[in-house]
């Protein structure tokens, strides 16, 4: 039995010994609205956001995963971690499609995108940084995937989206995307614990991944904001609060609360979210089932 903080729900009957893997779907964007939460530009780019970050940022997961890789000594882990590696560049190439449709529509990402790439690419490759910098990008890792998988049980959960009339294709991709966080949800923080597991490099992650995904997220929403022609609106810190309200996002009172379970020493991502309810929604999945998969 497990507590879900985005419904305050416990949630039962939790397959076990799952196999992760890669699901090769496909998104049609053609008919997608600028503001696919109609009425709603900043509940729309808050969403959008994830179409600039995720990709570099889950490029790089995959990476420091291959490097890690030779390090496990489970062999359950090892195939939980080549799962987790096909799942992620996966999603990386779904939100590539969004972010390519993003500009069709006049949305240029590229400024942010490259600050993205170079963060990425450059001041987090470290060649001579040893086993100390591997560790501590697999903390970070671990970190995000917590904030991720609190994330998609959030969307798996909020019918307020449906109710409010939000693109159904648009919501398959952050429901799949979402889904499968969930689902892998154990796999980065398992890794870090095997290949170190250190109380105060975990907590130290998670007090450095916090401000960078607020700031990137913040910034994210103030460039799609700033460069959508359809709408002269700025984004301002009481639209997050009545998004919230409204469930069209997650509130800054569920983001806090999903935050600070981490900080328990007793803490597994097992303990949150429901596995049952992701493979349920994978198994109905438009793209997935379009893709037979």
């Amino acid at each position: 039995m497990t507590f879900s903080l985005s419904t305050g729900r416990w949630l039962v009957d939790e397959p076990e010994n799952l196999v992760l893997r890669p699901r090769d779907v496909r998104f049609d964007w053609d008919g997608l609205a600028p503001h696919w939460i109609p009425g709603e530009p900043f509940a729309t780019h808050v969403f959008n956001v994830m179409h600039l970050l995720l990709p570099e940022g889950e490029r790089w997961f995959v990476e420091v995963f291959k490097e890690a890789l030779p390090l496990v000594t489970d062999e359950r882990l090892r195939e939980e971690v080549v799962g987790f590696i096909g799942q992620e560049a996966m999603h990386a190439s779904a939100h590539q499609g969004a972010q390519d449709h993003l500009e069709r529509q006049g949305l240029n990402p590229a400024p942010y995108v490259r600050q993205l790439e170079w963060f990425f690419r450059h001041r987090l490759d470290r060649p001579d940084g040893g086993r100390r910098w591997l560790v501590s990008r697999l903390a970070v890792i671990a970190a995000v995937e917590h904030v991720t998988a609190f994330l998609g049980q959030w969307v798996l959960d909020s019918h307020a989206l449906d109710r409010a009339g939000a693109d159904p294709t648009m919501l398959d991709l952050l429901r799949w995307h979402g889904a499968e966080e969930v689902e892998h949800r154990s796999v980065a923080f398992d890794l870090f614990m095997h290949v170190d597991g250190r109380f105060a490099t975990r907590v130290s992650a998670m007090a450095v991944a916090v401000p960078f995904l607020l700031w990137q997220w913040s910034r994210g929403v103030r460039f799609l904001m700033a460069n959508d022609p359809r709408t002269t609106a700025k984004p301002r810190w009481r639209d997050l609060v009545r998004t919230g309200k409204r469930g069209l996002t997650p509130s800054p009172g569920q983001v806090r609360r999903a935050v600070m379970t981490y900080f328990r020493r007793s803490y597994h991502p097992s303990q949150e979210g429901s596995t049952s309810q992701a493979v349920a929604y994978l198994a109905s999945s438009p793209a997935a089932l379009a893709a037979g998969q």
